[in-house]
Parts: structure tokens; sequence; C-alpha cells
């Protein structure tokens, strides 16, 4: 990959938001393809180096953003991956509600009903990690 400063300032953004753990395995995953490097690159140069980096809106409003823009593409699997992200950049449950409440008004009853079935399953997802992770605590 990269090493020029935008890239540098989007991986570093990416992984706040997005964690370590997925960023990793996604370029791990992509550094052996030269097809797969050039997308990986390309997002993490361009979206989250160049947009990301931006004054202008806070993660959180980016955030809030995604998840509206996401539903609207019926995008599910990236709409898993930026409610992880959302909740990373402080956006609470009650506000993710609402999104996708306004959502559902202007991009169909169903995009908006899928979009509550995926935050349900990532609300349960990340209770469980945090259940566990204070289970291992001494």
């Amino acid at each position: 990959m990269d090493e020029n400063p935008r890239y540098q300032a989007g991986l570093a953004v990416r992984k706040a938001v997005l964690g370590d753990e997925y960023v990793n395995n996604s370029l791990a995953a992509a550094s052996g393809d030269a097809f797969m490097a050039t997308i990986q690159q390309f997002l993490t140069e361009n979206a989250w180096g160049t947009v990301w980096t931006r004054e202008g809106l806070d993660r959180k409003t980016r955030s809030l953003l995604n998840l509206a823009m996401l539903t609207a593409l019926n995008r599910p699997n990236e709409l898993k991956l930026h409610l992880k992200g959302a909740l990373n950049n402080g956006v609470t449950p009650d506000e993710i509600r609402e999104v996708f409440l306004q959502a559902a008004v202007y991009c169909g009853a169903p995009a908006g009903l899928d979009s509550f079935k995926i935050a349900q399953q990532v609300f349960k997802e990340e209770a469980e990690k945090q259940k566990a992770g204070a289970a291992s605590r001494p």
C-alpha cells in the first residue's frame, strides 16, 4: 500500500472508526492481490484520507450520514460495519433508531426495517462482546 501522507491520515481515521482488527484484516487480505489492493488503497486514501479527515463535519455526523445513505442504497454488509463505526464515534442506539425511522419514510419501509434488524444484531453482538470482556477482567 502507498505510504503517502493522505493514505496514512486515512489509515489512522479508518482504524479509529472501524477498529484495527477489521482494517488490518482487510488490508492483509488484499496485500497479495493487486486487484483488491487497488480498491483498498483508493478507499483508504480518498474516502478516509480526503473526506473523513476534512473539517466541517465531525465523525459522529459523518457516521449518521453513512447510516442513512447505506440504508437508502441497501448495502447491509457496509451498514453492519458502519453501525459498529458509528457506535465507536459516539452515536447512540437512540440516534440510530431516529436515522432509520427517517430513512424508512424517505427510502421505504423495507429499507428501514432491514436496517433496524441489522442494528439489532449489531447491538446484541456488541453487548455480548462487552459482557465477555468484563467477565475476562480480574
